[in-house]
């Protein structure tokens, strides 16, 4: 192996001809001869270039529907020869197989099958064989072969062979040859993760998680670790497939933040009204749906003021001028809808550090996806958590039954609570949170931290009662005593929704019985940890 070697033979077989051409009319301009095969060696023929077919080289011809191709002894020795190993050249010589020098390859859209719903024969005839059987030969091979299997690569070798006059150096076909291996365990990992999902395996005995560089972040949480920000091709609406319109660079946390902010306001239907979510460190401190955007957003504001500042907006329909001049009274870190007006977006300009974030849409909250958590030494996986109850779920179990309104928004604090960190208290009144109590140690703790801050808003704003006198409470798991209940009943709370299970629910609803309060079951626990 020596450090510069030389590109004089290259195999272009490509699905994606993107800039196939060019890079075909450019190899060719630096006396590069082309092998290639079915539809690539046609756009390059097309395109005026003399291309050599694989199956002249193998002496075999295309079979199967193309399945077989690139798969012989001329092929993959021409990748995988030492060309500085006697013995290797030897059989080169011996077997008239000439040595591919670089190597140009992008897969069977299998991914993007998928991404359409493609039906299971469909998917399987997507799966590339020959393709990453020639990438991973190739990338074995990166003391003597440059392989390409990103479009967006090409420049790249083009000022690489310029800076070489026509040679590629070690450095850049390491580099190359990782891209590669990441490439074809990325597309390993879809096809087997697909697969497990057509058969109904629920665990399989490995499982792999892949995903693209969207991002190189400054740091993560801290400023001491480092981190970046991957998409994994799924294209579920969201902070990952959203486009920023203005404002600096996302940070982890922002991004982190900006997630949990939209994915709580898509439990809200746009045809149900304007819903608006403010979150602060991944934890709602404001939600509430309005007559309009700006009332929407006004009444989630009014939640926690303190809270709200330095926070994250998410909206559930496009951001209005009206609206978004509400938000700008404050430190606003990041704004996220399903779209703007011209209006807004002037508004925002002003703005220069607001970041605004537009979506093609809202994500279905009840699609089932596999969730991640890292633990040392290994992996928690489970689905989402995208349980949903609706008014026929419910059981009533105390002598009070939930009026209308009460129902309403028992059902909407209810949806609030499975986006608040464990263990979780939320106090609701006219569709609008008026406290928040999340991630305590015990639910009571939850209770009273949620009471306190309706308090504190209560003389903030100036009111004569607080916000949470007559509203509803969820607790999102059971109450384990009663003690916990009472707390959210001395906050004014005068009907409860939360799972039930408890070995103490009759002391629970006796209490309950004994206030006058409302209470159901979900039978059904939101815990988020």
């Amino acid at each position: 192996m020596t450090e510069l070697h030389q590109v004089r033979r290259a195999l272009l077989s490509v699905s994606d001809k993107t800039g196939l051409t060019a890079l075909g009319q450019a190899l060719a301009a630096r006396g590069v001869e082309l092998l290639s095969t079915g539809g690539s060696a046609k756009a390059l023929r097309d395109a005026g270039l003399t291309v050599r077919d694989v199956s002249e080289v193998t002496e075999f011809p295309e079979m199967m529907d193309g399945r077989v191709k690139t798969l012989h002894p001329r092929v993959h020795g021409g990748l995988l020869a030492l060309r500085d190993n006697d013995d290797h050249v030897a059989a080169m010589n011996a077997h008239g197989i000439g040595g591919i020098d670089l190597l140009v390859v992008n897969l069977y859209p299998f991914e993007a099958a998928l991404a359409r719903g493609a039906g299971y024969d469909e998917m399987i005839e997507n799966i590339d064989i020959g393709g990453p059987a020639m990438i991973r030969a190739a990338a074995k091979n990166h003391g003597f072969v440059t392989t390409v299997v990103d479009v967006q690569d090409y420049q790249a070798l083009l000022a690489e062979l310029d800076a070489h006059d026509g040679a590629t150096s070690y450095g850049f076909r390491q580099r190359l040859a990782q891209i590669a291996y990441a490439r074809t365990g990325a597309y390993d990992a879809a096809v087997s993760n697909w697969m497990a999902g057509a058969i109904g395996e629920k665990a399989p005995r490995r499982r792999v998680v892949a995903g693209e560089i969207k991002q190189t972040l400054r740091y993560g949480e801290n400023a001491h670790q480092d981190a970046a920000f991957y998409v994994d091709g799924s294209n579920r609406p969201g902070v990952a497939t959203a486009v920023q319109l203005q404002g600096k660079e996302l940070s982890y946390n922002n991004i982190n933040d900006t997630d949990a902010a939209y994915e709580l306001v898509a439990e809200f239907d746009p045809a149900n009204g304007p819903a608006c979510a403010i979150i602060k460190h991944a934890n709602p401190c404001g939600v509430a749906v309005g007559a309009s955007l700006v009332e929407a957003y006004q009444k989630a504001f009014d939640c926690d003021r303190t809270s709200a500042f330095g926070g994250i907006v998410a909206l559930n329909m496009p951001l209005d001028a009206e609206t978004a001049e509400k938000i700008v009274e404050i430190f606003t870190e990041v704004v996220i809808a399903p779209g703007a007006s011209d209006e807004a977006m002037s508004i925002f300009a002003k703005k220069k550090n607001l970041r605004l974030l537009l979506t093609e849409g809202l994500p279905n909250t009840r699609e089932p996806i596999v969730a991640h958590k890292q633990v040392a030494g290994g992996m928690l996986v489970q689905n989402k958590d995208v349980g949903f109850v609706g008014m026929e779920d419910l059981k009533v179990v105390t002598k009070v039954a939930p009026t209308d309104a009460q129902m309403a928004d028992l059902l909407f604090a209810w949806k609030v609570a499975k986006h608040v960190k464990s263990n979780a208290i939320v106090y609701v009144k006219g569709g609008a949170t008026v406290g928040v109590g999340a991630g305590q140690m015990s639910r009571l703790d939850s209770a009273n931290v949620a009471a306190d801050k309706a308090r504190r808003m209560a003389d903030a704003l100036g009111l004569e009662d607080v916000p949470t006198k007559g509203c509803a409470v969820a607790s999102d798991a059971f109450f384990p005593f009663a003690d916990g209940l009472l707390e959210a009943a001395a906050a004014g709370g005068t009907c409860v929704i939360q799972p039930g299970g408890s070995m103490r629910d009759d002391e629970v609803i006796k209490a309950a019985d004994e206030k006058g309060i409302a209470m159901v079951f979900t039978g059904m626990r939101h815990f988020r940890h």
